[in-house]
């Protein structure tokens, strides 16, 4: 995988771009699907684990080095407990900028200032490695329609193909529809199993992100 060095929150965000028009390709819930990677990352790096159904810190010290996922993980750790779908919305726009400032910072997005109306300065990102991002786009098309054998994926790629196919990003389409991803419903359950340490919560995540992705399901204030 390109620049196995990107968290999932980071892929996931560079999934979800454009790369014809430069563009986020949908971002109504966006913001959802980065913080399922994100939820995804901890609990693939054993720091966050599932308590019957609730997010739990296996403690209250350990950090990854990471800005975004520390500062995700400090939220789980001083909030009252959540449960997955919780930890999916709640807040989410907070890693989904953390995220976005991050990749800028390091050069995979550029940031470019304008004036609104020619009046009111706003600031607008755009894609500054496209080649990073359409690279990232084919293998995960790859491992979703082969012919990678799951057997061969990583337990991050794996994560990372699961998360994009439940939130049916339009810049992986047409091969990622609601009717191919039914189809390869087998394929998508041997990937989540190959998630590793990751895979339960990934059980619980999956559904909780598509449910979070319907307007009418997401909470208050997410």
């Amino acid at each position: 995988m390109p620049n196995g060095s990107l968290s999932l929150p980071a892929r996931l965000h560079l999934l979800a771009w454009d790369t014809t028009r430069n563009e986020l390709a949908g971002t109504t819930h966006l913001h959802h699907l980065v913080r399922a990677g994100a939820l995804t990352e901890l609990a693939r790096r054993g720091l966050l684990v599932d308590d019957d159904g609730i997010a739990t810190p296996v403690d209250m010290d350990s950090r990854t080095g990471d800005a975004v996922l520390d500062g995700l993980l400090e939220l789980v750790r001083e909030s009252r407990p959540h449960r997955w779908r919780g930890w999916v919305t709640l807040h989410a726009r907070v890693t989904f900028e953390a995220v976005r400032e991050q990749l800028a910072a390091e050069g995979y997005l550029r940031v470019e200032k304008r004036r609104a109306l020619g009046l009111f300065p706003t600031v607008e990102y755009a894609v500054e490695r496209v080649a990073v991002v359409e690279a990232l786009r084919e293998e995960v098309r790859r491992i979703l329609d082969g012919p990678v054998r799951v057997a061969e994926v990583s337990d991050r790629d794996a994560a990372l193909a699961v998360l994009a196919a439940a939130a049916e990003l339009r810049s992986l389409t047409p091969r990622v529809s609601r009717e191919e991803r039914a189809h390869h419903k087998a394929r998508l359950l041997e990937l989540t199993e190959r998630g590793g340490a990751a895979a339960p919560v990934l059980r619980m995540v999956v559904p909780e992100l598509c449910a979070a992705l319907t307007p009418a399901d997401a909470p208050t204030g997410a």
